[in-house]
This record gives C-alpha cells, structure tokens and sequence, in this order.
C-alpha cells in the first residue's frame, strides 16, 4: 500500500499539459498539518479563476473546496492568485485543481520534513577539503603558501592550513563564510539538537560514531578555522583565488599552480586591515568583520564541543577570547580579493559580526562587560541593510541574518524589547516590501537571493520563538514554499530535494556535469534580477531552457550548468539552512508538550502511546522486578540512572540488563544534586560550572555502561527551571519529566509522611486521569527503589499496570533518540 501511494504522488508530481498556459505551484515537500497551506496560481493568459478544489490523489473526489485570491501580474505572468487551504488538516496525498488546470500531487502530513536537516549534510561532507568523504581521497594538502603577512620574512612560506570546505563548485576557500557556516551549525544544534542523526563518522565516512552528524560537520570548520588563526593577531581570510577558474576538474585532480617553486600549494591571505589586490584592489578598511566572525564560532565552539571534545574545547576559549578583542582593537571591514575578474565577497559592514561574538562571549564567560558592548554594536546596525533594499553588492550585507540580536533578547533582560523590535524592523521592512506579489517574497533578486530568504526566515522563526508573535506566519510559509517550489518555475532550489520532484538536476558543478555525481543537499544561489543576469561575464546556457516560459526581464532562474549565477550551490548557504529545518522538525516530527520551565513533558499527544520513566540514585531493589515484567510483556522502558548508581556494584546487574536488552538509558545527573530552592524555583543552588561537572561526570558513566548517546535527560528529584533547562539545551540534552497529574511519582513517600500515597491510590488517580483525558503521550515515573521504610512498592504493580494499559488500547513504548 504504502509503494502505491508513493508511485501516485511522483505521477502527480509529472502533471503537465501540452502548451499550457496556466500553472498551480506548490510547496513539493508538502504540508504540515498545522502549518500555513497557500498554493499559487499563475497564468499567461487572461481568464478567471474564481474558486479552486482540493482533491483526494487516492479517490479523485474533491474534499475542500475554497476561494481563490487575485494577485495581480507578476514577472511573467499577467495573472495570479493565491489558493489558501490552511484550514484543511486530514493528513494524506491531495492535488490542488482549478478551471481544469492541476497541481502536481502533494502531501499533508507533519512528518514532511523529516530528515530534511540532515539531508543537507550531504552537500557539506561533499565539500569538504583535505580530504574529501565523498570521493574517498585527499585534496589540496599541499595548501598553502603565506601572502601579505605583516612579517615580510614570512611571505611566500609554507603554513599548514588545508582542510575546511571549498566555498562553492570552485574550490576556494573563505574565512567569512567558512566562519558563517561553522556557526550556524553549531547555533542548530543547540535550538534543535533532537532534529540530528548519527550516521557518520568524523571524516564524513559513513558509520556511526555516538556523535550527531551535524557535531561533525562543525568540528570539521573550528578544525580549519583554528588553522586560519595559527597565532595571537596572525588571522587569514581567504585560501586560494579566482586563478582557480582555470577549467572544470574534481579537488582531487586540481592540477591548478599559483607560483613557480610552488606546486600544488595555493595562497592563503592574511588578514592586514587594508585594502589588497592589485588590479582589483579590495575596499578592507579594518579586521572586525572577520575578527569578530572568529570570536563568534570560537565562543560557541567552546560552549557545544565541551560536551564532545572538551581538551578541544578549551582551546577555543582563549582564542575566542583574543579574536574579539583583535576587532575591537582594529574596527572595520575585510573583503576577499580577485586576480583575473572584478568578483569579490563585497562586506561593508563589521558591527554585526562583533555583537555576535559580544553575545557569544557572554554566554561562554557570564562576564557583564560583554553585553554592554554587544548593545552598543547592536544600535550601530539595528537592521541588516539588505532588508527592504532593492539591491545590493555580492555579499555586501553579510551575514544575511544577524542572530546577535536573537541572542540579545534571550540574555539581556534589560535591553530584550530593543533587540526584539530591531528583529521586528527587519522583517517588517521584507514583509512589507512583498505585499501584493502572488508569492509575497520582499527579498531583493541579487546574486545569492536564495541565501536571503534563509536569513529571512531564520529571523522571523525566532522572532516567533521569542515572542509567540504569529502575525508573520503566511510570509514565513510563503519563503519556505518558494525555496520548494512555490515560486514562478515551480522548481525547488536545493538540488535534489525531493529526489523525484523538480529540483535542481543540472547544478553548476564539476561532480555533475563531468562525472554525472549527484550533489544533494545543496541550496543554489536563486534567482537573479534579468538586469543582473544580462549583465554577467561568461554566462550561457548549455541546454534548451526548460523555464523560458517563466523567465522574466524581472527576475531569472535557470536549472543549467552555465548559470553560475542563479544555479551554483553555496556551502554557507547550505549551512544557513541547518537551523529553520532542524525547527521544523522539532515542531512537526515529534509533537513536543513542555512545561514552563521548558521540559518535555509529553510526547506525540496524538498517539495511543505511554512512555515509563524508571528514575534511581540510592536505591535499587526493584530494578529486576521491572525489568522481569517489560520482559515479559515483550516492552521498553526507560531509564534514568544517577553516576553513583550505575558505579554501584549491587546495582551492576540492573544496568547490564537495562542496556542489553535494548532499554533507553539517559542520565538522572551524577551525584542527584538540588538545583533549585523548593520555594523559589527560580533561585539556583548550583553553578553552571558545578552543574557541568556533575552532567559531564554522568555521561561518562552512562558511555562505560555501554550506553549510546541520547537526547533526554531526567533532572534530579524532578526539580529544574529554565537556567538548567537551557544547560541542558547547551549540551545538547532535552530535560524531561513526569506528566503532570500522573501522579505515580509520589510512590517514594512513607506512611509516616504528611503526603504519603498507597499503591492503590496512584493506581487510581493514574487511571482515573486516564478516564478523563485519556493518557495519549504522557511520562509515568516509577522509581526503581524507595526508602525501605516505605513496604507498599509501586513497582510490584507494574505487570497489572502495563496489562491494564495495553487492554485499554495503549502502546508502552521507548523514547525516541
């Protein structure tokens, strides 16, 4: 069943008609089902579209049917209307049909961007340099030779910076976006780590390695980034030139020489603060753009690897720490620079780079100074310029989105409305300039205009994030569907996704056009305005252009190996992505109830399902009890062990047993310290320091156990608040707890307790919650021991319980990670 379905959606996906004249473009991927659900209808011909149906792929019977909403001209087409069906929710494979003219198939389901935050990896490890995954085989090792270094002695030598990525389909390489990229990775995963996978390795081999893959990719960066920066003040901010564009090969066939005596090495640019280039000289004016784009990915580096590669870690601490100081010392600019044509990473402005790595800063060293100095950058540059201009230069405004103000609203209490109404200008200005456009895109056509929507994008989801604000949701839906096919060609723009839709098959790449390779994963630039288009050096098509229909003097794309403008992936614009797709996921895979502290506390409510949490630190006596009755009633559980428990021999057997027979192990801390006063939640009885420890502790003792790296965590005592909530995040870990009202958490207390529960008792209220909400999704808590003061063991009550829940239509499941 599931392979006919699959088969009727790629068939729906084919729909065409000979000279059409009128076409539905949709969000390929498909819907979530809570989400904005707009089609846009366009046509070159002058007819009337006044109501459009939804219609079953499975059945052909209409199940919705809806206004349309006129647009207007747009590019090339003289008509265009928008198809909402955001108040349809029944998950299954539909097509959009109006006036006898068809959508391709789609699906309405929450589960459409599964993987997606993963799948764009690939185009990263494919990129990288060094040694390139993808092809099995090193590259560019012999990189590179010193160019412009203060010390003139030192020019023309040898220095080892190979490694990182190659920035685009050349192979040069860039400090800003290398940077960029690196960054926005590690900023995924610290808002979504549930949404990343092991699958690799840290080469990029396949093969899991108890890392998330996105982890990998990241260290890969700060790995090259620490090269860049050998010493105190000796930055580099670009390897290699456009002397590169001397013919299409693979990496590891670049046969391309920069000097005699040189041989295969290639220049690597230090960072002076002033202008360099000969025939076309740069317009650098200082290091902070650059300086501070370190500091950023050194500060969160240090913040994410600890959990990880914690020697590593420290070492990005004081480099984090000199990086900043650097652009503060030297304020301004660093542009790349070209040989043989006039293209550079034209970057204007620094002021954003060095409130990034205030904030960064901030959060590695708690010290005050830095969010002082992060506000004061922030005033100079609310909005990032781009937003609500018609154009710009190549990178001009770069990053696109600036998420030192996201950062400042999350730590500076004092100053949070500010940065949230600079958040807020920015996106008003996109917003604003979008209205009355069938498909409401504000974004300027510039070179990289797909890089723009991303950064668009990001800030309005954490606008939304910070605030709840939902006024934005249908121009959030809008740019995530053009990047999916919501747009005049109908094509998505990130190569390969879907695999069977329209996206881009014939990239500006040496892997596709010489050796047919795919490059999955990778975002192209976009589309370009057609003055720009017209304008550009060496541009031409190789093939019959599928989308000149579509093409417009407004704005262009092309699927052609010729267009290096609209159709080249870029590795930071790929890596810009990790983060909005990894939220997707977070809020549409796993259907996520959090309390107001933060934690977890139910999960997929929409299921039949019921998760038991088994919590212990110093007693243990029924852990083979429970562990008899998940075996023989052929379930998993879930465990949350504290460091001394698992290092307690008497308990040795248990965590052999939990791990053998496939149970979830998380940690329950190490020592189950108190976090917080009991009256005042919000009062912290440990340092983040202290805390760190005792987490840190606690993971090792769950790796020696056997135990593979999870995302939950189980605080102590079940007693957190938002600051431990957000350690956690920091480490990649999710707090999780009991379901409110469960109630079978209180089957530690003793007669001789004021708040003492029998057996029975939790067994009833379990139950009657149950009766009266149903228990779809919800955490209920035993403890593996109690005092042996308490003789009435819930545990001894599991068997009947599961007996009860599964009659009643329950599955007992593990949690997922």
């Amino acid at each position: 069943m599931i392979r006919i379905v699959y088969i009727l959606l790629i068939s729906l996906m084919s729909i065409h008609t000979t000279a059409q004249q009128a076409w539905i473009r949709i969000n390929q991927l498909g819907y979530a089902d809570s989400s904005v659900k707009v089609a846009v209808l366009v046509a070159k011909d002058d007819r009337t579209f006044a109501r459009f149906n939804l219609i079953d792929a499975g059945t052909g019977k209409a199940v919705w049917a809806g206004p349309t909403l006129a647009a207007g001209a747009y590019a090339a087409f003289q008509q265009s209307w928008r198809l909402d069906f955001s108040s349809f929710h029944k998950e299954g494979i539909y097509y959009l049909e109006a006036g006898g003219v068809k959508s391709p198939g789609f699906r309405i389901q929450n589960k459409v961007y599964n993987g997606t935050a993963d799948f764009i990896l690939k185009y990263m490890r494919q990129q990288r340099s060094g040694y390139n995954p993808f092809l099995k085989d090193s590259c560019h090792r012999q990189d590179g030779f010193i160019v412009y270094h203060k010390d003139r002695s030192k020019d023309s030598t040898y220095i080892d910076v190979s490694g990182g990525w190659h920035d685009a389909s050349d192979y040069l390489q860039y400090l800003p976006t290398s940077a960029n990229a690196t960054y926005q990775m590690l900023f995924a995963y610290t808002q979504n780590p549930q949404s990343f996978t092991d699958h690799y390795d840290a080469w990029g081999n396949e093969g899991a390695n108890q890392i998330p893959d996105i982890i990998d990719e990241a260290k890969w960066g700060l790995d090259w980034l620490v090269k860049m920066n050998p010493g105190r003040e000796e930055y580099y901010n670009q390897l290699a030139d456009d002397r590169d564009h001397a013919g299409l090969r693979l990496p590891t066939k670049d046969s391309v020489k920069y000097g005699p005596g040189k041989g295969f090495a290639r220049p690597v640019y230090f960072i002076t603060g002033q202008p360099q280039g000969e025939k076309y000289k740069n317009k650098t004016r200082g290091v902070a753009s650059s300086a501070g784009k370190f500091a950023s990915a050194f500060a969160l580096g240090a913040i994410v690897m600890k959990r990880f590669y914690p020697a590593f870690a420290q070492t990005l601490v004081v480099k984090a720490k000199d990086a900043y100081a650097f652009g503060g010392q030297y304020p301004g600019n660093t542009q790349t620079l070209s040989v043989k044509a006039p293209y550079i990473y034209a970057e204007d402005n620094d002021v954003d780079d060095m409130e990034l790595a205030a904030l960064s800063l901030y959060q590695l060293t708690k010290q005050k100074k830095y969010l002082g100095e992060a506000i004061q950058y922030a005033r100079m540059e609310p909005v990032t310029p781009w937003m609500g201009a018609d154009t710009a230069n190549h990178y001009q405004w770069y990053p696109f989105v600036n998420l030192g103000h996201y950062w400042g609203a999350q730590l500076d209490p004092d100053n949070r409305n500010e940065y949230l109404s600079f958040m807020k200008q920015g996106i008003d200005k996109v917003v604003e300039r979008g209205k009355g456009t069938p498909f409401l895109n504000g974004v300027p056509f510039i070179w990289c205009s797909n890089n723009l929507v991303v950064g668009m994008l990001t800030q309005i989801s954490l606008y939304k994030k910070l605030t709840g604000d939902q006024r934005y949701n249908e121009a959030e839906a809008a740019m995530r569907d053009w990047l999916l096919g919501c747009n005049p060609w109908g094509t998505s723009m990130i190569c390969d996704l879907p695999e069977k839709g329209v996206a881009p098959k014939d990239p500006h790449s040496a892997f596709t056009y010489l050796y047919k390779y795919k490059i999955p994963g990778g975002l192209v630039d976009g589309p370009v305005y057609g003055s720009i288009w017209n304008k550009l050096i060496g541009i031409k098509l190789y093939a019959e252009d599928e989308f000149k229909d579509f093409q417009s003097s407004l704005v262009v794309y092309h699927d052609d190996f010729g267009d290096y403008s609209t159709n080249e992936p870029t590795m930071d614009g790929t890596a810009s992505l990790s983060y909005y797709l990894s939220s997707l996921q977070d809020n549409d895979i796993q259907n996520k109830i959090y309390d107001a502290e933060g934690a977890v506390v139910k999960l997929n409510p929409g299921e039949k399902t019921v998760y038991f949490l088994f919590s212990a630190h110093e007693f243990g006596e029924g852990g083979i009890k429970i562990l008899d009755a998940l075996k023989a009633h052929n379930v998993k559980g879930n465990f949350f062990l504290t460091g001394d428990f698992i290092r307690n021999k008497a308990f040795k057997n248990i965590v052999q047993r939990v791990v053998r027979e496939g149970h979830y192990l998380g940690s329950h801390s190490d020592r189950h310290l108190l976090y917080a006063d009991w009256s005042k939640r919000d009062s912290l009885l440990v340092t983040k320091d202290s805390f760190q420890r005792d987490l840190d502790r606690s993971l090792l003792a769950l790796k020696e156990a056997g135990a593979h790296s999870g995302e939950w965590y189980l605080p102590p005592y079940e007693w957190y608040n938002k600051e431990t909530v957000r350690w956690c995040k920091e480490s990649g870990l999710q707090v999780i707890n009991f379901t409110p009202g469960t109630g079978t958490n209180a089957d530690y207390t003793r007669p001789e307790l004021s708040n003492y529960r029998s057996s029975d008792s939790l067994q009833k209220k379990l139950f009657e919650r149950e009766w009266e909400q149903g228990l779809n999704g919800h955490f209920v808590l035993i403890h593996l021991g109690t005092d042996p003061r308490r003789k009435d063991k819930l545990y001894d009550h599991l068997s009947k319980m599961i007996n009860r829940l599964k009659a009643l239509g329950y599955a007992i499941e593990k949690l997922p990670g």
